[in-house]
């Protein structure tokens, strides 16, 4: 596809898929509220019922009290009025009884009714000002950009994983956090992979040969909503990832080969742990990181080499680079004048090499004059590294890399 027909697919996709989003979310958003306030109008409404239940019953004994007084005086009345009208054999047996009756009845005494100030006249009290800091909050609700604040800048395949880094491109955007995001293209949800401050993040456990879709957003300093995604980037790698050698005396290895601890089941010798295939390529970033730590001792190694030697217990040897737990360096053998910080848990220990030249062999051939392959090699470990050349006797492709380590307790990831 051309690039326009690619950027217009961009710009109607994207349009599109705002669309929908602020249909879905403000009609979420309406449920919602409304759901809320038809919650709250049952609660009030509940409220007004307690109190005029609780209010009208005493009300209604008191007038049922009046009403039956009055009645009964009324009946009295009525058999008083008889009693007059009667013949002189029966007035004096009926006023006798009216008599009785009226004696009996307490005309005089009925229930105290309350004066108006002190029974209950239900109101509802309704703040107008709920619905102007709704229509300020609903009228800043939400935002629609043209350009995310952040981009991904570079996707660099790594063994079984892809360096990604990004930049800002909204200068006036105030970066807080970055959160970076990638799933495999062709299916599955995306997944947070790292969110924090730096620009770059390794991202590991990649199949070989598979498209990943990867995208970032950022959050401003003061905020808790992130900002929109960034446009999603394929990556890919096509290197293995690195990983130990099974089966290695004294080492246990993890389900993904990538992570060795030393054991105890071989305390006193257990040699060198090497890499399963020589998957370390000059102008690459080896990185060995410390999870777990035992006893330091002055033969340990971690380090890369030119070849597999059964039979070495420490790669502080020939055709080999490495550094020792107590932060030594050694070349071929041997140690170096600098030295870099020992090594303790949660370090990064990290391995970069470049071709320098090929050196012309000498005129007698004879190599132990001198190599004739010359690697630049860095080590860093903490916030210091070491610059020096390697000199190898024949040219190479790629490197072992490994460790040895005396003691067990310690456990090193590689990548």
């Amino acid at each position: 596809l051309s690039l326009p027909l690619l950027s217009l697919l961009q710009v109607r996709g994207s349009s599109s898929q705002a669309r929908e989003g602020l249909k879905r979310h403000f009609s979420e958003l309406q449920t919602a509220v409304t759901r809320l306030l038809t919650e709250r109008l049952s609660v009030l409404l509940s409220e007004v019922d307690v109190i005029e239940q609780d209010s009208v019953r005493p009300l209604d004994d008191c007038q049922k009290l009046i009403e039956h007084g009055v009645n009964t005086a009324d009946e009295l009345l009525r058999e008083g009025e008889v009693a007059i009208r009667c013949g002189l054999g029966e007035k004096e047996d009926l006023l006798g009884c009216f008599t009785k009756k009226a004696l009996q009845i307490h005309l005089d005494s009925l229930p105290e009714v309350p004066v108006l100030v002190d029974v209950p006249c239900v109101s509802a009290q309704l703040d107008d000002s709920l619905l102007y800091a709704v229509r300020d909050r609903v009228s800043r609700h939400g935002s629609v950009s043209s350009h995310p604040p952040v981009q991904i800048e570079e996707l660099q395949e790594r063994p079984g994983s892809v360096l990604v880094r990004w930049c800002k491109v909204d200068d006036e955007f105030a970066v807080q956090d970055y959160r970076l995001q990638y799933r495999r293209s062709v299916s599955g949800q995306y997944e947070d992979t790292y969110i924090g401050p730096e620009q770059e993040f390794l991202v590991l456990h990649l199949d070989p040969h598979t498209d990943h879709l990867f995208r970032v957003c950022a959050r401003g300093e003061g905020r808790t909503e992130w900002s929109p995604w960034s446009v999603p980037q394929t990556g890919y790698t096509t290197l293995a990832p690195h990983e130990w050698c099974p089966g290695s005396e004294g080492y246990i290895l993890s389900s993904r080969r990538n992570i060795a601890m030393r054991s105890d089941s071989s305390p006193s010798k257990a040699g060198i742990l090497y890499s399963n295939a020589p998957t370390y390529f000059c102008g690459q970033t080896l990185t060995f990181k410390i999870s777990a730590t035992g006893q330091v001792d002055k033969r340990d190694s971690i380090g890369v080499c030119v070849g597999c030697e059964g039979e070495a217990e420490s790669l502080q040897r020939d055709q080999a680079v490495c550094i020792s737990t107590n932060g030594a360096v050694f070349v071929n053998g041997k140690e170096m004048t600098n030295q870099l910080p020992s090594i303790t848990l949660g370090s990064a220990v990290t391995f970069d090499m470049e071709v320098v030249n090929l050196l012309p062999i000498s005129n007698n051939n004879n190599l132990s004059d001198g190599g004739n392959f010359k690697l630049r090699v860095t080590i860093g470990s903490g916030n210091r590294e070491v610059v020096f050349d390697w000199l190898l006797d024949q040219g190479v492709d790629c490197l072992f890399f490994g460790c040895s380590l005396a003691h067990p307790g310690w456990k090193v990831l590689v990548f």
